[in-house]
């Protein structure tokens, strides 16, 4: 069974690890000790707890895309119809093409906040082994 420490976690959900060892404390998210004293979060309860922040996300109303980005757009590369959007979603980097009107109709530019929707009928899932998780 995978477990993550503290730090792992947080670079996961993407927050800071104290607000990791809050959540902790709260017991909102379960952990247990090493020999060392140092704060492990089993995969499965990780999971869970992930899966919990997702479904209350207010979009799942209103759209079947379930991959929702959240980020900053950091360039916008525009020519006579098309663009070329790119953004940080946290760790992730989300290119999108789309016509220049829709990019100009939203008033996007560099610096504005907006969301990566992704809707694929083929999803590539690669094992996180290799990636700066450790699976103990």
């Amino acid at each position: 069974m995978p477990v993550f420490r503290i730090g792992e976690v947080a670079e996961l959900v993407g927050v800071s690890p104290d607000t990791v060892r809050r959540w902790v404390d709260a017991g909102r998210l379960p952990a247990d000790r090493d020999e060392q004293g140092r704060r492990l979060v089993d995969g499965a309860d990780l999971a869970a707890f992930m899966r919990e922040g997702a479904d209350d996300d207010p979009a799942r109303a209103f759209s079947s895309a379930r991959n929702r980005f959240h980020g900053l757009v950091t360039a916008i590369t525009r020519d006579g119809v098309m663009a070329q959007v790119e953004m940080q979603a946290g760790v992730h980097r989300v290119v999108s093409l789309l016509s220049r009107e829709a990019v100009d109709e939203m008033g996007l530019e560099v610096g504005s906040l907006a969301v990566a929707v992704v809707k694929s009928t083929n999803v590539v899932v690669e094992t996180g082994a290799g990636q700066g998780v450790r699976h103990a």
